[in-house]
């Protein structure tokens, strides 16, 4: 939506009063509104998706307490500056750690007791226990939307969650088949 386009105040008063689909629709919405604010402020950062999703989680938590249908856009850039503010201040904390701190990564990288094949259940451990539990509901087939209710969260923000959760499982499963290439190399 471009950012010159009002939202439209039916769709805010459905997502106000629980609906679901305007809710996703909004937030849908909101994300290229709102990514321009900050790609316009301190470019093309790492942050810029973090920033995105914490801000979309301030207008969900929010929007009950939205006086003005007309003014969610307001709304939403003012939680925008909030956000920004904060990572001025030194505040913002990015991307939350998705290994946990008691074990850190290079305990994957080591082989499987017998030697034999690649772990996954190592993999998953490093983990933090939120991101942990995010692929293990995925696993079991938990959509998106499903998850994002358990976990009380946004969909946008569970598929970000889950995207890094594998990034980090693969390069982790990565650095171990290198590994036990390597070492088979010299047998």
């Amino acid at each position: 939506m471009p950012p010159s386009k009002t939202f439209d105040t039916n769709l805010v008063e459905h997502a106000r009063k629980g609906d679901q689909k305007a809710l996703q629709q909004i937030l849908r919405d909101l994300e290229p509104v709102l990514r321009g604010f900050f790609v316009k402020r301190i470019g093309q950062k790492t942050e810029i998706d973090d920033l995105v999703q914490n801000t979309l989680l301030r207008v969900h938590h929010g929007l009950k307490d939205l006086k003005e249908a007309g003014s969610l856009k307001a709304f939403a850039m003012k939680a925008a500056l909030f956000e920004l503010q904060d990572l001025y201040r030194g505040r913002y904390h990015t991307r939350e750690n998705l290994f946990d701190p008691e074990e850190t990564p290079h305990d994957v990288d080591a082989p499987a007791p017998d030697g034999s094949s690649i772990d996954i259940e190592r993999a998953l451990a490093s983990l933090s226990p939120k991101a942990r539990r995010i692929i293990e509901l995925k696993e079991y087939g938990y959509r998106y939307e499903e998850i994002a209710r358990i976990v009380d969260t946004t969909e946008a923000a569970i598929k970000m969650q889950v995207k890094r959760a594998l990034e980090k499982m693969r390069d982790a499963l990565m650095a171990l088949a290198g590994l036990w290439l390597w070492v088979a190399r010299d047998v």
